[in-house]
């Protein structure tokens, strides 16, 4: 594996969002194929997933946004994952215009099982770097996404 020139990119490869692109696309095919493979369904549809387990009941255009999903791609989703139920759907008290939506108890049994399969994925990937090479990393992802926060808001 060579390095790239990410301060100063000439080709497509020297490029931090490709390089960050090839990373997802290679790793995240491990837990792409275990999610359907061995629990029946897709990484959009267990990101939802994972986020849902974070609380109780949400509207999807919040769930959405909290994805980094638009909000076609959620409703289609998460119309899925009710047919499988994992997802329900229920009315919003006071406002029966929107839907809540949470995990059902087997969304919940399956949200159990994954999530340490996902967790052992990530341990195994970060096996590469020691201990203090993870924090800064965590540092390092922490400040990029700041910076690309201010990007994306106008800001320099």
């Amino acid at each position: 594996m060579s390095m790239h020139q990410l301060g100063d990119p000439v080709i497509l490869d020297d490029m931090l969002l490709y390089v960050l692109w090839q990373y997802q696309a290679r790793a995240g095919s491990l837990v792409t194929r275990m999610c359907e493979a061995e629990f029946g369904v897709t990484r959009r549809e267990w990101r939802l997933l994972a986020h849902l387990a974070l609380g109780d009941g949400i509207v999807s255009s919040q769930l959405a946004e909290r994805t980094g999903l638009d909000r076609a791609r959620t409703s289609r989703a998460l119309t899925t994952l009710t047919q499988k139920k994992l997802v329900r759907r229920t009315p919003r008290p006071g406002d029966h215009r929107q839907v809540l939506v949470d995990l059902t108890d087997e969304g919940r049994r399956l949200y159990g099982a994954l999530l340490p399969r996902v967790a052992d994925i990530n341990r195994a990937l970060l096996a590469a770097l020691t201990p203090a090479e993870t924090a800064l990393l965590d540092g390092l992802l922490v400040r990029l996404q700041a910076q690309a926060d201010r990007l994306a808001g106008g800001r320099p």
